[in-house]
């Protein structure tokens, strides 16, 4: 387990930065675990009714950390539905329209996303945005990493969108073929396109797999953004630092001025 001593001695060899979104950059989380749970429910209560069978509900926080935060959609409806001990059809059932399939599920909830941040909109952290400036004041470029295929757009409703140099999303993960976490394939592509060594990089993640990731990737500097209560969990990952804001690392090295 690395220590904040060490990670203090990293910052000062950091030269970019890879920034996941939900939980890190916008207010997002806890709107992708109301959709989820909403999905889950609606699974439930179906298999209820044709099956005579119900199961644990979804717990929009334990299961939310344990199972789905930071995976792609379709990989959080399966870490989810083997907690359960529940297997479904990967995708449509030939002569059964109405099958319940993970491909369902992970629709389900990606409409119930959509529908939640039109209706109630984004919010970005301010300490995340002022941390941002005060790394490209410092010289550092700064990506962003999702396994939404969503980040563009809530990135523009949150009004950040031009805040970074370069961003990598689940878009790009199907495009390329990445693998999501904690694999640290989105987070290697995102220096590649900032042309910066992983060792030199920090990665900053509110997501137990995201800091698993950034572990496995082999990046100079992991830190963990602990906002419910996961930082133990979050140093036993492999996080370097754990704050529970980012405006706790200000100023940073090499900053110029007062960061707004």
């Amino acid at each position: 387990m690395a220590s904040e001593t060490t990670g203090g001695a990293a910052r000062d060899r950091v030269r970019a930065a890879v920034l996941d979104t939900d939980g890190v950059v916008t207010d997002t989380a806890s709107v992708h675990a109301a959709a989820w749970k909403y999905a889950f429910d609606d699974l439930s209560r179906r298999l209820s009714r044709t099956e005579g069978t119900r199961f644990r509900p979804f717990d929009p926080r334990e299961d939310y950390l344990r199972h789905v935060d930071g995976r792609p959609r379709e990989d959080g409806v399966r870490a989810f539905l083997a907690s359960r001990g529940i297997r479904l059809p990967e995708g449509p059932v030939p002569g059964d329209p109405e099958a319940m399939t993970v491909a369902w599920i992970a629709d389900r909830k990606d409409r119930r996303f959509l529908d939640l941040v039109r209706r109630d909109g984004v919010r970005a952290f301010p300490g995340t945005v002022s941390f941002v400036r005060a790394l490209r004041s410092a010289g550092a470029p700064v990506a962003v990493v999702s396994a939404s295929r969503h980040c563009a757009m809530v990135l523009r409703a949150a009004g950040v969108d031009d805040l970074f140099d370069v961003r990598v999303d689940g878009r790009d993960a199907a495009r390329l073929g990445l693998p999501g976490k904690p694999d640290p394939a989105l987070f290697l592509e995102a220096a590649r396109r900032l042309d910066t060594n992983p060792t030199e990089t920090a990665v900053v993640e509110d997501a137990l797999v995201g800091v698993e990731a950034g572990g496995r990737g082999g990046f100079g500097l992991v830190i963990g953004v602990d906002r419910v209560g996961t930082g133990a969990r979050m140093r036993e990952r492999g996080a370097h630092v754990v704050v529970s804001d980012l405006s706790e690392l200000l100023p940073w090295p090499g900053a110029a001025g007062a960061v707004p």
